[in-house]
């Protein structure tokens, strides 16, 4: 009685500042996954890297970070959270310096290696001290609302940052955006957030951590491979050979005495049944994504700074969702709220599925708004069930597993939903492209829309015309049934959370199975 009693204390004001300064290296992780992509322009034109040394700068990053992942919240949990959030923010700190100061590819991508490393530690880290600092449910799901807002906005206002520093300074200034952050870490991290970590936990497995980096980098390279130049061998042997490790490094966690990961956490259904419904949220969203982005600039013809505006309002639309689902469970139970993300994010796909004719922006700005004003609580409502349903010592594990299973249902989803969309272009184009277009031009524009757009540039205007034309409308054809595939993909998902997870509570350990 006493135990639930003291589970059920207030934050005072201190968690709530602590809480805040949380939120900054969050915020800052996920803008350092944006501000990138504006400099890649800039960094080729100075430091003139190879095709494959640009994709490792513009990669490795995130590669990094899924691989480290799970190591890193097992590593929290074993020597504090804090400690370990504060040795992440120097290392965050100091290589984004290197990054920002870097003088060859090879010197950037070893430092973008570092940031990913550094990275990893963030999530948990920070999702972790939240299970600890908030024992009361409603104040639990309010703080991770917060947490995960602060993803959103990192990611809403990177490329305004990014693109306000290029237009002043040179393409290392959007790396040192996180050296004034992690400093302000340093400095008050220690006044404000508390140590946790688990009494009981046993030395760190070296051979499981090097296990698991092997079998997620394995997965995910082979992954996004087939998503950028479709399924081959070579990348499908990738994916074998790390689900090959992973099997490996399954069985050896059932044998440890201290494992990397507790096994015994899948046995909780709203624990795992969460954990999937946030990794299937993340493939819908990042698949959707990628035909999203290339709709308002090839097909709709805006430049990326208006397409960057228009994406604004679906951005706010993730902040909304995500700060309204701890209030509205206070009043509904989170199956219901999560189930009710879903439908919104289905009626976007769905809205989406109309696009075409003279008022394709205004129909894809209010489909991409309604599927973000939807996915908010989808993702703040399963992480809080995750870490929820799980003693407060394994919250750092618990916390990895769940952005573990972000990354990959993120890359998944861009290199299922983008093959499905590339295969229909490429069938339609098969016999499509117009008489007259040369052959090596007609080879590159039955390969993607920006090729058949490049080609079509630099056609007589009537051949060129009607080259673009009927990309478009292949391209066109191939998003349309990405856009309702994920929406029935999403309505399925509904009926499971409804099935699965009606008996969980706001932030309560979970009635029908929670760890023990």
């Amino acid at each position: 009685m006493q135990q639930q009693q003291a589970g059920m204390e207030k934050a005072t004001r201190r968690e709530w500042i602590g809480l805040a300064v949380i939120a900054l290296p969050c915020l800052l992780y996920s803008m350092d996954l944006t501000v990138l992509n504006l400099a890649v322009p800039h960094l080729t034109a100075d430091l003139k890297p190879s095709a494959a040394q640009l994709l490792w700068i513009v990669d490795i990053y995130g590669f990094l970070v899924a691989g480290s992942l799970i190591t890193m919240g097992t590593l929290g949990d074993r020597i504090g959270r804090r400690k370990l959030l504060l040795w992440g923010a120097v290392l965050f700190g100091a290589a984004s310096i290197i990054a920002a100061f870097s003088t060859s590819a090879e010197m950037l991508i070893a430092a973008r290696a570092l940031l990913g490393v550094a990275g990893a530690t963030l999530a948990p880290s920070t999702l972790s001290l939240i299970r600890n600092m908030f024992h009361d449910p409603a104040e639990r799901t309010f703080a991770i609302g917060v947490w995960g807002t602060s993803y959103s906005l990192g990611g809403a206002i990177g490329p305004l940052l990014g693109g306000a520093l290029l237009e002043y300074f040179w393409w290392g200034s959007v790396f040192l955006l996180a050296v004034p952050v992690m400093a302000l870490l340093l400095v008050v991290g220690p006044i404000l957030l508390p140590e946790y970590k688990d009494p009981e936990a046993g030395r760190l497995d070296f051979a499981s951590a090097l296990l698991s980096l092997v079998a997620v980098l394995a997965a995910i390279f082979g992954l996004k491979w087939i998503a950028e130049d479709g399924f081959s061998w070579q990348p499908a042997s990738i994916i074998i050979a790390g689900l090959a490790v992973g099997a490996i490094f399954i069985d050896r966690q059932r044998k440890l005495a201290d494992p990397l990961i507790d096994l015994s956490l899948f046995r909780s259904r709203a624990f795992s049944t969460a954990l999937a419904v946030n990794m299937l949220g993340c493939f819908v969203a990042f698949g959707s994504f990628l035909f999203t982005a290339q709709y308002f600039q090839l097909m709709l013809g805006l430049s990326p700074l208006q397409a960057g505006l228009w994406s604004l309002p679906s951005a706010a639309a993730v902040v909304a969702g995500s700060m309204l689902a701890p209030l509205i469970v206070r009043r509904i139970r989170p199956a219901y709220v999560i189930a009710g993300g879903l439908s919104f994010v289905a009626a976007g796909f769905f809205i989406m599925s109309r696009v075409g004719g003279a008022d394709s922006l205004a129909i894809l700005v209010a489909g991409t708004f309604i599927m973000a004003l939807g996915f908010g609580p989808i993702f703040i409502l399963t992480t809080d069930i995750i870490v929820s349903a799980v003693p407060p010592e394994r919250a750092g594990s618990a916390g990895a597993l769940s952005e573990t299973g972000a990354e990959f249902g993120g890359v998944l989803g861009i290199a299922v939903l983008g093959s499905i969309g590339i295969a229909i272009y490429r069938g339609v184009m098969a016999d499509a492209v117009p008489d007259g277009v040369p052959v090596n031009a007609a080879d590159a524009a039955r390969d993607t829309l920006a090729g058949a757009l490049a080609v079509a540039a630099e056609l007589p205007e009537r051949l060129g015309a009607g080259l673009a034309e009927v990309a478009r409308d292949a391209f066109h054809q191939g998003f349309v049934l990405v856009t309702i595939i994920a929406a029935l993909l999403t309505v399925a998902l509904a009926v499971v959370v409804l099935r699965v997870l009606r008996n969980a509570g706001a932030g309560d350990a979970v009635r029908e199975g929670a760890v023990n």
